[in-house]
């Protein structure tokens, strides 16, 4: 999930806090967007079988989407991740991954209705369709499991924004003073600033009211990715380093830090680049909300597989030319942030990092807006007549009438937007960040529940063929998973 799921952050992600008092029990009704299902109003001609507005979303629009929302800064991290396996296993492994998510997202697609795929009542987010096909117990897992990755990447974004940052500073200092000044730079302060400024942005009641923010963090997502590509390309024309091997980085005694490591270094470092790998197709939570854009006939399930396919080719096509650029132009020793490994044109290097910076400023909005709504809505039904979480100022700000300001809101966001900066301070470092992540997020939301839930919908018999080529997908990944998470916490 890479990672970035930017423009879904509006009509995807952001949907992740509006099923809240669904996950905690409350009932389906509290819920905005159910209002039409108890009690449609089917005009063929104006709306579809749920009540709602006929939805207008095809093939394209959808692989758009997913495209739009997967590419982000976990593409900057593949140079390295190839490093660590060579150019036989890389490449390998990316394309294993592009063909596990694209498996199990055709079988997500059948679970966009329950119980049948084309008749069946709509699922209109991911834990719909788990608490529809697997229960409640489940439903409340999957939640633990998205929100602990919601905030995961919140961290990893601060601590990739200040690597950014920081980048920027040395790259003017070099050009300035010349390569002979140490140019010493810390991220610590540039965390700070990252965390004042989502301070201020998040106490914006409405997430809606950043859609500007969300488009322009999109556009820069895709700026600064094919400028990486390009940079990547012309320093490996160039020819001045080794353009990497068939095995990646070596088995040495002691280690050079750098393209050599010790046998236990060099297993951290392929776990983690299998976490990276992992995080750049963590994507399956949005699945269900793209799909519920699609209008039909033909069935919004035939047509989310057919874009799942598009989308997955030019995103897997994206990401192998990125990280075969990056790791053809730095070779064994491509930097965790393909990006910091450039210092020519230093205009254009400072331009990619600038346009990071401000993508994750938007995405760290993306995936905490969701926190923030789930933790308000569980309070104000938790404690309806508190007066503290009700009350509310009217602060007047320029060109702006009045700008209501939540007591709760300002108290509980902003402690946790402190909380999460210490965190970034005390863990700098970028690509243990995703590896971690991917290890969370890809098994449970990828493989096991889409796994799980197609079982269940079609009932699948427990010692078919089938099932047990289901089940041993699972118990592969799962292993994957398990070896990761051991040398990412060792």
């Amino acid at each position: 999930m890479d990672g970035d799921h930017v423009i879904l952050g509006l009509t995807g992600n952001a949907k992740l806090g509006q099923t809240d008092d669904n996950a905690l029990g409350h009932g389906e009704k509290g819920r905005a967007g159910f209002d039409g299902v108890d009690k449609p109003i089917h005009d063929p001609n104006l709306n579809d079988d749920d009540g709602k507005p006929r939805r207008k979303g095809t093939v394209i629009t959808s692989a758009a989407h997913i495209i739009t929302a997967v590419i982000g800064s976990g593409v900057l991290a593949l140079s390295w991740s190839f490093a660590q396996m060579g150019w036989i296993a890389g490449p390998i492994v990316l394309l294993a991954f592009a063909w596990c998510t694209y498996y199990t997202s055709r079988l997500l697609a059948d679970c966009y209705r329950s119980p049948d795929p084309i008749h069946g009542k709509r699922n209109y987010i991911y834990m719909d369709a788990i608490k529809a096909n697997l229960g409640r117990k489940q439903q409340l897992v999957c939640a633990c499991v998205q929100y602990s990755n919601l905030i995961g990447t919140s961290i990893g974004y601060t601590i990739a924004t200040a690597t950014s940052a920081k980048a920027i500073q040395y790259q003017n200092c070099i050009h300035d003073n010349g390569p002979d000044d140490p140019c010493l730079t810390s991220t610590t302060v540039y965390i700070a600033i990252f965390g004042v400024i989502q301070i201020v942005l998040s106490q914006i009641p409405n997430f809606g009211e950043l859609w500007w923010l969300s488009y322009l963090a999109a556009a820069m997502s895709f700026t600064y990715s094919f400028i990486g590509l390009g940079l990547g390309i012309s320093k490996a024309a160039t020819g001045e380093n080794s353009h990497g091997s068939l095995g990646g980085t070596s088995v040495c005694y002691p280690s050079n830090g750098e393209t050599c490591f010790t046998r236990p270094q060099k297993t951290w470092n392929v776990f983690t680049a299998l976490g990276n790998m992992a995080f750049a197709y963590s994507f399956s939570m949005i699945l269900i909300e793209i799909q519920d854009t699609i209008k039909s006939p033909p069935s919004e399930s035939s047509q989310m597989k057919k874009a799942t396919l598009l989308g997955i080719i030019t995103t897997t096509f994206f990401y192998m030319s990125v990280a075969i650029a990056g790791y053809a132009a730095f070779g064994d020793a491509a930097p965790g942030n393909l990006l910091t490994g450039f210092s020519t044109p230093y205009w254009l290097v400072d331009f990619a990092n600038t346009c990071i910076v401000i993508h994750l400023i938007g995405a760290y909005q993306v995936y905490t807006q969701p926190v923030y709504a789930f933790v308000e809505r569980w309070c104000s039904l938790r404690w309806p007549n508190n007066s503290f979480l009700n009350l509310e100022y009217n602060v007047r700000l320029p060109g702006r009438r009045n700008f209501r300001v939540s007591a709760f809101r300002l108290i509980w966001r902003t402690i946790y937007v402190i909380i999460t900066t210490i965190i970034s301070m005390l863990i700098p470092f970028f690509n243990s960040v995703l590896g971690i992540l991917g290890a969370i997020g890809f098994w449970p939301l990828t493989v096991y529940y889409p796994v799980e839930m197609y079982i269940r919908q079609t009932h699948v018999q427990r010692w078919s063929h089938f099932n047990r080529r289901l089940q041993t997908s699972i118990l592969f990944n799962l292993l994957v998973l398990l070896c990761d998470g051991y040398y990412e916490g060792g």
